[in-house]
């Protein structure tokens, strides 16, 4: 892995602030590497959902603050490196959900909450994707919520794509975290169109292709500000 990026320089200008994309984050190798890595977790490890599983690693965040787990050492080694990009301030991430998307799953536009550092990291592994925003029905100016609370479904909603491809980092940060609902779409393959905001920096990808999705994992990466310091005291006498 390439330590020395100045991620300045991946910076989506078309697309309200801010986004950062840097292709091939990770070496081909890298990505098998955390592939096994999460398919050798124990099976307790894995929530089932209706469209997707997931693994939950760090702790489980919660509004009076998370008791925090330890990240094993093939996570903590990314959890770091993306720390020294300087997106979370002097914080080390702390906490890393994995979910596995089979081609044809997604998940509903949402946000991630203020439970978290206004700031998430994802490397995509396997395939690609795309992640669609929308506007969020609150916190806009009186002109905007005008607008925005006129629209009543979620494809009117809808204002921009980025293309996720495998290895790759997205960053997102400010408005596009605070302010925008993000989601995946459950389908079998994307068209690119010019709604994806980042195509310039997709090696490879061209306006009008269709790209078929297959299985693709997902690293989010993210800090949690709020923990609970708990120590346990096994076989302490009363």
């Amino acid at each position: 892995m390439q330590h020395a990026y100045l991620i300045e320089g991946h910076w989506i200008a078309r697309c309200p602030p801010s986004v950062y994309y840097i292709p091939d984050f990770i070496t081909k190798e890298e990505e098998e590497y955390l592939t096994n890595n999460v398919y050798a977790a124990p099976k307790p490890k894995w929530t089932q959902l209706s469209n997707r599983r997931l693994q939950n690693w760090g702790g489980l965040p919660h509004p009076k603050g998370m008791v925090c787990e330890e990240l094993p050492q093939w996570l903590q080694k990314y959890a770091k490196t993306i720390a020294e990009l300087g997106t979370f301030e002097d914080k080390i991430p702390n906490h890393v959900l994995v979910n596995e998307y089979k081609a044809g799953q997604g998940i509903m536009p949402h946000e991630d909450g203020n439970l978290f550092y206004p700031t998430v990291s994802t490397i995509s592994l396997g395939s690609h994707t795309l992640l669609d925003f929308y506007y969020h029905l609150q916190d806009h100016s009186s002109q905007e919520n005008e607008h925005i609370q006129s629209l009543t479904s979620f494809e009117d909603r809808y204002f921009m794509s980025l293309l996720l491809q495998p290895r790759s980092l997205v960053l997102v940060q400010s408005d596009m975290y605070k302010l925008h609902l993000h989601g995946i779409a459950e389908r079998t393959e994307d068209h690119i169109t010019e709604s994806v905001s980042n195509l310039d920096f997709c090696p490879g990808v061209n306006l009008g292709d269709v790209l078929k999705r297959g299985t693709r994992i997902s690293l989010t990466i993210r800090y949690v500000p709020k923990v609970l310091k708990v120590k346990l005291m096994l076989g302490k006498k009363r």
